[in-house]
């Protein structure tokens, strides 16, 4: 099996995991040529009896009771037999050759052991002018050009978790080392929380190993953000929980932490009289979610 499509989800919105079945439904690579699995973490209502896989030769139902997007990832690497595993969101619409495009690329850049593309954004209802700077935080992003590196925090080469792709042994031995560690556990979503960074991790697995991650243009996919995420509640909250997570994965990778001093707190009260309200209000989520990271690590 060339592919395994997985997709992890936890009480999923009804419309937009169809959509994302039916981006799958449509793909021109050959459905002999990879499997999907649905992994099912810990819905309140079980997903197996709502949604009928039975249109894919190689589609299975799996259900993990461990909450989290990390447990339900691990599963999925644990239940999969694709040589590329392909992670795509339950809100998540793959262009029409997104599966074709990624073995082209396995076939082209043997070196990639992660990769990604370009997230484009589908708003489901307005979004607040005041948030346009924060839309990256969505995982929403354009790739102009093949994006590559092995160093852990070139952020702009680090592929997204919506539609990752991680070849098998990168994915063999991130399951086998995260599970090692509690701090890795804890990056990514779990219930309500907004932790992440866990794809970011998963990806730099491939470095630890000797492989390159990258971006690439051709691949593409919809991105489908929910009316609930677009205020600037939600986005605070998210920046809080990024800035956090991003602190926790710096401690893990061995890369150096923000210091934190008097220097930060006349910044804070410089930047007050200076930037909007919105602004100053995601600089103290931002602030607070790094001081919260530094206590969890000491």
């Amino acid at each position: 099996m060339k592919l395994s499509v997985i997709i992890c989800t936890h009480n999923p919105r009804e419309d937009f995991l169809r959509r994302a079945l039916e981006g799958l439904k449509g793909q021109s690579l050959p459905r002999n040529l990879w499997e999907l699995l649905l992994i099912d973490n810990a819905s309140s209502l079980c997903i197996s009896d709502a949604w009928d896989l039975s249109w894919h030769p190689n589609a299975r139902h799996i259900h993990e009771s461990r909450l989290g997007l990390t447990s339900a990832r691990l599963r999925g690497i644990d239940e999969s037999i694709g040589q590329v595993l392909v992670f795509v969101d339950d809100d998540n619409i793959l262009q029409t050759d997104y599966l074709q495009k990624v073995l082209e690329i396995r076939s082209r850049y043997p070196i990639f052991g992660a990769w990604g593309g370009e997230q484009i954004a589908e708003f489901e209802s307005s979004f607040p002018k005041e948030l346009e700077g924060y839309l990256n935080r969505l995982a929403i992003s354009s790739v102009p050009r093949l994006l590559y590196s092995t160093e852990y925090f070139r952020y702009e080469c680090l592929p997204a978790g919506a539609g990752i792709c991680i070849i098998r042994e990168v994915a063999l031995y991130y399951k086998d080392n995260v599970n090692k560690s509690e701090l890795r556990m804890a990056l990514d979503r779990k219930g309500n929380s907004l932790a992440s960074c866990g794809d970011m991790d998963m990806a730099m697995t491939a470095i630890d190993l000797g492989f390159a991650v990258a971006r690439c243009p051709e691949l593409k996919l919809t991105h489908i953000i929910a009316k609930n995420r677009l205020t600037i509640n939600y986005m605070a909250r998210l920046v809080k929980s990024d800035a956090c997570s991003n602190v926790l994965l710096r401690h893990l990778r061995g890369a150096p932490l923000a210091k934190r001093g008097r220097f930060a707190i006349l910044r804070k009260l410089w930047l007050r009289l200076r930037i909007s309200r919105v602004d100053h209000l995601m600089f103290c989520a931002a602030t607070a979610g790094e001081c919260e990271g530094l206590r969890i690590i000491r």
